[in-house]
Parts: structure tokens; sequence; C-alpha cells
């Protein structure tokens, strides 16, 4: 798998397969802490041991982690289980005191990544410090802010930089607690190829019983890893207790996961891959030759509608292409939701040429 290399030579760690970071979400006792640790440790999957020691909530009077006082529990599970251990820092006391105690991996949590104020503030405490930092993405589904969050790590002189993708807030109902919205972990991976991408399902399902799918996707999807919410006891657990998994519940899913190859040397499969690749670029040209008639064609509706002072939005005729090509879309085996991105992008670039035609500087209109 090329995910484990890029783990190994980005955050020096020896893997024969996806990096596990597992733990509770926080610590909460001595013997919490120590006895998920070693019930982990047991299953030797786990490469990190993780857990939350300063938990501000969204409204206070709930359980904001133990504090300072967990991160010396750490240092025991690293003591009597040789686990690496990570916590969360959102501010330049939580990574000098997590520095100043020996702690491992550091990873900068969502609502810390939406701040750049903050984010640089760790990144000057971080200065001439060589320690593995991992970053998790905005709390909303902002790319440029997941980026420049890294590049603020990068530009301090950390070189050993993971991405931790955790899911978006939104306000749309959906089954889960934050939407994966894998597009935006893909297009990062796409512009950063040398961070490694790593998995949150804990925070992207909100609830265990949905984790396997999270966890098989993003495996299928080349991540270098996962990290997964684990605990002794999830019933009693002091914060999410329904996303948290026992320590032989995640054996038991790290057994069922599929893991993937990025590549592989058969030469048949290599041939038909190709193949059907030559073939997808031949469509991709038809698919580009064909959008740009139909732009040209738009921008013919724009001079009708310029000389006959007609607008560009007519929203009968709108109303009239969703719902037959989301039909037609259907009937392929297309999804509602895909076909009508795809026209709502073409309709978008349908109403700029025409824009341009007609000289109007009229934003956010759909084409007719």
């Amino acid at each position: 798998m090329e995910a484990t290399s890029k783990i190994r030579n980005v955050l020096g760690l020896t893997l024969s397969s996806p990096l596990i970071i597992a733990g509770p979400c926080s610590a909460e006792t001595e013997e919490q802490v120590l006895s998920t640790a070693k019930q982990i440790a047991s299953l030797k999957r786990a490469s990190i041991f993780r857990a939350g020691i300063w938990k501000p909530r969204t409204r206070p009077g709930q359980f904001e982690g133990i504090g300072s006082i967990g991160l010396e529990w750490l240092k025991k599970v690293k003591a009597e289980t040789g686990l690496p251990t990570a916590v969360e820092v959102a501010n330049v006391k939580h990574v000098y005191e997590a520095l100043r105690m020996g702690i491992d991996f550091l990873w900068i949590g969502a609502r810390t990544t939406v701040n750049p104020f903050s984010v640089q503030e760790i990144a000057d405490a971080l200065k001439g410090v060589n320690i593995p930092v991992l970053i998790k993405n905005p709390v909303n589904s902002d790319l440029d802010l997941w980026m420049g969050a890294i590049e603020r790590i990068q530009k301090a002189g950390i070189t050993k930089i993971g991405a931790i993708h955790r899911g978006f807030s939104s306000a749309d109902k959906s089954q889960y607690r934050n939407k994966p919205i894998w597009e935006l972990p893909i297009e990062l991976k796409r512009r950063m190829p040398d961070i490694p991408m790593i998995c949150d399902p804990s925070h992207i399902c909100g609830n265990r019983e949905l984790l396997f799918t999270i966890y098989q996707t993003a495996i299928d999807l080349d991540y270098e890893g996962l990290m997964i919410e684990t605990h002794c006891n999830p019933a009693s657990a002091l914060s999410d207790a329904k996303q948290q998994v026992t320590p032989a519940e995640l054996d038991k899913i790290l057994k069922d996961i599929v893991v993937r190859f990025s590549t592989v040397e058969d030469r048949k499969f290599l041939s038909s891959l190709e193949d059907c690749r030559d073939r997808i670029d031949e469509l991709d040209n038809k698919l580009i030759h064909l959008l740009a008639n139909r732009m040209e064609i738009a921008r013919s509706i724009g001079e009708y509608k310029k000389q006959t002072g007609v607008t560009i939005l007519q929203n009968a005729r709108w109303n009239e292409i969703v719902k037959n090509r989301t039909k037609q879309g259907m009937e392929k085996k297309l999804t509602a939701d895909f076909v009508m991105k795809i026209f709502e992008s073409i309709h978008q670039e349908s109403i700029y040429h025409q824009k341009q035609t007609m000289g109007n500087e009229i934003a956010g209109a759909k084409e007719k």
C-alpha cells in the first residue's frame, strides 16, 4: 500500500498497514486512560495512543477535559505500553505543556484550524521544535483555511505534517454528525500530494453504528490512516459517548476492513486499466468539445436577448432544464444530485458567456 510508504517518510513511523491512532475522546481518570491504552496495545494494531486533555465544548457546563494532569497519565501510557502519544493543542500554553511532558504527536482541532490567528500562534510556539503535527480540517467546508493552516505550520519549520479529515458542519439534515464531503480532502490530496491524509470516522459519524462504512471508504480512497476514538467503557464516557468503541470492537472492525493497493504489478490488470483510461480520455475530450459548442449557443442567446431587451434569467426555462435533465440522468443510472451539480455548473458558465455578450454585471443569476 503506497499510503504506508508516505506515512513512513513524512511522520517517521514504521508501518506495514494503514496508520491507526486510537484512544478515548477525553482522558477522564488515570485508571480509564491506562486500561484503554493497555487493551489497545494488546491488539497490536494501533501505532499511536490519543486522548483529549483540554476539551472546550460548544457550551459551558459540560466536561471540558481533565487538564494538564492528564499529560502525566499519557507519560505512563508510553512507559507501560510503548505506544507514542498524541494530544490536541489549541493555544500556546497547550503546546508548551505537551512538549514539556514529552508528548510525541500534536494535532490541531477543527475549531482551531478555522482561526488563522490561533494557528499562527501555535506555529510560532513550534519554531525550532521537531515534532509531528496533524491538522484537522476546519469546522466549515473551506479548503483554503485547511491549506492555510498546513502552510503556517510548514513555515514554522515543521517537516512532519499530516492532515486529518473529520467532516464538516452543515445545516443540512444528514445521518452524519459532520458531513464527509469527500471531494474536499480529495482536492487537498491533489494540491498537497506529500501530506498524508488520515480519516477521523468518529467525528464524521457521531455514532459507532455508522463507523465501518466510513472506515472502508477512507481506505478505498487511499487514505494513509484512521484516527478512531476508543474507550474501555464508552457508555460511561464523559464526552462523545455514542461515537466511541471498545478496544474489542475496534479490533473486529479493523479485521473486517479490506485494505487495497494504489497499484499492482499484474500486467493484465494494468493493460485493462490503461484501456479504460484511454476510453475515458476520449469521452472527456468529446465532453469538452460539446460544452464548448453549448457555450457558443449561449453566446448567441445572449446576443438575441441583448437585441430584444430580454433578461438573462428565465426561471421557467431553468426549472424545465432541472426537471428534464434530472429525469434523463436517473434513467441512465446517474444520481439526481450528480446531475444537478453538473447542470448548475453548466448554467453558471452559460450565464457568464451571456453576460459577456450583453455587457451586464448580473451576478448569481440562472441561465435561460
